[in-house]
């Protein structure tokens, strides 16, 4: 059998409880001393620091902080700074006229800045514009702005399909217009202005295209007038309108084209051949007033006359002129220049000759390397063995014969690219012959 043990009971004196007691008010007061020591310790610190403020602002010959603009401390040794001294109304108004210059200063450098922006990018524009402008310029673009005008009189005539499909073919525009002048052909060039809208400039070049029967009335109207001393012309035939239109415009070029002609006429430049029996058989005229009519035509009047076989011929014809014509302008924008073989550059300025004579022997180096396959290396070996054209044609002088004097720079050594070298007897020779020769058109190579 297990005995059973009672536990004791532990008992609570009254003296216990008074150590608790006493142990805690010992606990509490020992965190009160360290607390109020923190505390101490911080405030002494601050002083310190605010001292130490005062002394490093304070300038050195002052011995008191009186100038010290900390702020006061609790504790501080630092008295308070004193008030701001008040501004007159002249201050203030100087003040002012000194803020107000200086904006303006401001704003007028905001102002040269914005106007220099504006400039650049307006120069940028221009040359932006003027390289559109030559772009449009080249021949294969200003095919694209011509657009060739055909009157519908000669669509009715046989053979006049033949320019329609070449055109097609070729991709150039065409239209079919009626005009002024009738059986004519002309070209309208597009020039695009500003955005969106675009210019459209008639050429000067005119061409008609008549039959033989069409032709013999001109040349029969024009010997009329020729005749009377005085333009009259007939109301069927096609010089009316023909010269009504010279009258308005005096710049325009029209060209006739014969068609329909056969090779055995065609013997004559003037094709004199062609009208001598027909007009000859219907007017009575003779060979000197057919050329007296063509002369008239093309001096006066400024017509060109070309006879030709078929609308093959005059296709090719109008074709060779829409050509010259998309080539024009391009050719015009080159020849603008004064002189456009002139290139810029250092080497392209001659040499300065001072009052003292320097710059005359670069004078002389430059006259030799004038001469074709002369470098500047030949020039220079050149002008070091006779600094001057007197001097080398007193050397040219004391030599006896001819073959001497062409090889007299024959064997002057050149140094070019590290190697030495002569200058040969064929410059030599074109050297000689440049500074004695009396023909003005001898070839020197």
């Amino acid at each position: 059998m297990s005995v059973l043990r009672r536990a004791k009971t532990w008992e609570i004196s009254e003296s216990e409880d008074e150590i608790d007691a006493e142990t805690k008010f010992n606990v509490t007061l020992k965190r009160d001393e360290s607390r109020q020591k923190a505390r101490v310790s911080t405030d002494l610190k601050e002083d310190q620091s605010s001292e130490y403020k005062c002394k490093t602002l304070q300038p050195t010959n002052h011995k008191s902080c009186e100038t010290c603009t900390c702020s006061p401390r609790p504790h501080g040794s630092c008295p308070p700074s004193p008030a701001r001294k008040r501004r007159t109304t002249e201050e203030v108004k100087a003040d002012r006229q000194k803020a107000k210059e200086r904006r303006e200063v401001r704003e007028k450098q905001r102002a040269a800045r914005a106007q220099e922006k504006e400039e650049r990018r307006r120069e940028q524009q221009k040359r932006r514009e003027a390289a559109e402008n030559i772009k449009t310029l080249r021949p294969e673009n200003c095919l694209k702005c011509l657009t060739v005008c055909i009157h519908p009189a000669l669509l009715q005539q046989d053979g006049s399909d033949i320019l329609l499909d070449t055109l097609a073919t070729f991709g150039w525009k065409f239209c079919i217009e009626d005009r002024q002048l009738p059986h004519c052909i002309t070209w309208t060039r597009y020039i695009p202005k500003r955005e969106g809208e675009k210019c459209s400039v008639e050429e000067e070049q005119v061409v008609m295209v008549l039959g033989p029967s069409y032709f013999m009335d001109m040349v029969i109207s024009v010997k009329k007038n020729l005749d009377s001393e005085r333009e009259k012309t007939d109301v069927g035939s096609f010089l009316g309108p023909l010269l009504e239109c010279l009258n308005g415009d005096t710049k325009k070029i029209v060209t006739l084209l014969v068609t329909n002609c056969q090779p055995d006429y065609r013997k004559n430049a003037c094709g004199v051949y062609l009208l001598e029996e027909t007009l000859q058989r219907k007017m009575g005229m003779d060979n000197l007033d057919i050329e007296e009519v063509l002369v008239y035509l093309q001096l006066y009047k400024n017509i060109s006359l070309v006879f030709l076989n078929g609308w093959q011929e005059v296709t090719n014809h109008v074709c060779a002129i829409t050509k010259a014509l998309s080539k024009r302008p391009f050719k015009l924008l080159t020849e603008q220049a004064e002189l456009p073989f002139c290139v810029d550059g250092s080497w392209a300025r001659g040499v300065q000759v001072e009052k003292n004579g320097s710059g005359m022997i670069q004078v002389w180096s430059r006259q030799i390397q004038q001469l074709n396959r002369v470098s500047p290396d030949v020039a220079s070996c050149v002008t070091a063995a006779y600094p001057s054209p007197q001097l080398l044609l007193q050397a040219y002088q004391s030599l006896g014969s001819e073959e001497e004097r062409k090889g007299l720079l024959a064997g002057v050594s050149v140094k070019s690219g590290g190697k030495d070298r002569r200058i040969g007897p064929e410059i030599s020779a074109r050297i000689y012959r440049c500074f004695t020769a009396r023909n003005p058109q001898l070839v020197l190579d």
